[in-house]
């Protein structure tokens, strides 16, 4: 064999080579969403048939609400939201722009948009999430007394809306 088919023959199997090993040496790996725990005891549904299908679970409800009338909890957003959205250990309740949500954390891992909260709220509607109410005086309750725990709905939708901004 003549020396140029030899080296010809070395190019091309050095380019397979090379082919075959590029994709070892250039990828990253992608870290796995962090998925919040809820803080319910279980789903309504087994976790690996909720990952599959739960648009179609949220879909069917929303037919269901929109178009016959029928309201019920087990598969409704509100209800995901109640569980999955629950506050951190410092009272914190996670914005649908921040990883920390629950929705927000699978769905950017996976690049699919979420559309539901243009329109539905993102966070628990249960107003003790909106704000913690503490024992004493605080700069935001200074007149409050330690028995009275309870604020008017005025009052913690005003807290809620400033929280947002």
């Amino acid at each position: 064999m003549a020396y140029s088919q030899r080296l010809t023959r070395k190019a091309i199997a050095w380019l397979i080579g090379a082919v075959f090993l590029l994709p070892l040496t250039t990828s990253a790996e992608v870290p796995m969403p962090v998925i919040p725990k809820a803080k319910g005891q279980e789903c309504v549904e087994p976790t690996d048939v909720m990952r599959k299908d739960h648009m179609n679970f949220m879909l069917h409800q929303r037919d269901e609400t929109v178009q016959r009338g029928i309201r019920t909890t087990k598969h409704s957003l509100k209800e995901c939201i109640e569980c999955h959205n629950a506050p951190d250990e410092s009272g914190k309740v996670a914005n649908v722009d921040t990883p920390d949500h629950f929705c927000s954390s699978c769905h950017t891992y996976s690049a699919v948009k979420i559309d539901c909260f243009e329109c539905h709220a993102d966070k628990p509607e249960n107003t003790q999430y909106l704000h913690s109410i503490v024992d004493g005086k605080t700069p935001h309750h200074a007149n409050m007394k330690s028995e009275d725990k309870t604020l008017s709905k005025e009052t913690l939708e005003m807290l809620a809306a400033k929280g947002k901004q």
